[in-house]
């Protein structure tokens, strides 16, 4: 019995023992290839884009129980421009909103609504955010005819400003740090939008003066992916403490201001060779107070949003 048992142990080690060595050595290999520098800034191929974007929004109750899922289903199609100055050319392709357990509805004015990003230009002569148009978000209707609230509104324009936030982390940036200073895994930078303070007014009713800003940001060259079957560094975003503010006006002679803090983080899959990102992914979690005139209580709120940004085949 025991001779046996033996026998078959040695049989056991002696065919082990080669893969052992093949593993040994493509660990080796693998280790080499890890350690070798990158660039995670290339040239954006010139091949049309296909994003598709999911924004969830969930509140809490003061006990923290959760309140239910708000959720914005945004489509984008990205033709990138032989012209650098003049930016690449995004189509809304679709806009949708679920809020909470109600039906998903469209938003029809935003459906093939074109305008034009680049990364250089962060406000434009107005002072709107990567040049995304205020007055397109004015009034906003769903298919049904039915007016928007201002808080939906402002969460569907800001996931414009989200998605092209992803660029800012991703691509080169214009002035001081950014991922072209990210060349071996595990390389980490603070961000040159770091400490940024944008503006958030909206239309008529979020005012001028209102404002988000950022902490210290720090990006992160966390390792290699496959998306989409391309070879992807992934970058590992991360926001520090940030802070906002916020000045309604829902009416004539009467202001809202909310005061809040921000956290959000997450990672982001590019292709290597292509330049685009594949994927991207942000959590965020908001705590904010709210005054609002004649009440003398104020309005505490806590926010948790995650968004999944998706680099997707176009859609026939």
């Amino acid at each position: 019995m025991y001779r046996k048992i033996y026998k078959t142990l040695v049989i056991g080690l002696l065919l082990l023992s080669p893969l052992s060595y093949l593993s040994a050595q493509q660990i080796s290999n693998d280790i080499k290839v890890l350690k070798q520098e990158f660039n995670l800034v290339p040239p954006h191929s010139k091949d049309i884009q296909y994003f598709d974007m999911v924004s969830k929004l969930q509140q809490h109750a003061p006990d923290g129980t959760p309140l239910g899922w708000d959720v914005y289903h945004l489509s984008l199609r990205c033709v990138p421009s032989s012209d650098t100055s003049a930016g690449d050319e995004y189509t809304c392709l679709k806009f949708s909103v679920k809020l909470h357990d109600a039906a998903e509805v469209s938003i029809p004015s935003l459906v093939n609504w074109k305008y034009h990003f680049k990364l250089s230009a962060t406000k434009d002569s107005l002072g709107q955010v990567f040049g995304i148009d205020h007055s397109k978000f004015e009034n906003l209707v769903d298919e049904n005819g039915k007016k928007l609230p201002v808080a939906n509104t402002y969460a569907v324009y800001n996931a414009f400003i989200d998605f092209h936030s992803m660029n800012v982390f991703a691509d080169r940036s214009p002035a001081g740090n950014g991922a072209q200073d990210l060349h071996h895994i595990g390389d980490k930078i603070v961000h040159s939008a770091s400490y940024s303070q944008p503006p958030v007014n909206l239309g008529s009713q979020i005012a001028e003066g209102s404002y988000f800003k950022n902490g210290e940001i720090t990006l992160t060259f966390k390792g290699l992916g496959l998306v989409n079957q391309k070879a992807c560094g992934i970058l590992g975003y991360d926001s520090g403490e940030s802070s906002f503010y916020m000045l309604m006006k829902p009416m004539a002679n009467m202001e809202i201001t909310t005061k809040g803090s921000s956290h959000y983080w997450g990672d982001i899959y590019k292709d290597l060779s292509s330049g685009w990102i594949q994927k991207a992914t942000l959590q965020e979690m908001v705590v904010s107070q709210t005054t609002i005139p004649g009440m003398t209580s104020k309005t505490n709120s806590v926010v948790e949003r995650s968004i999944v940004i998706k680099n997707v085949e176009m859609k026939k």
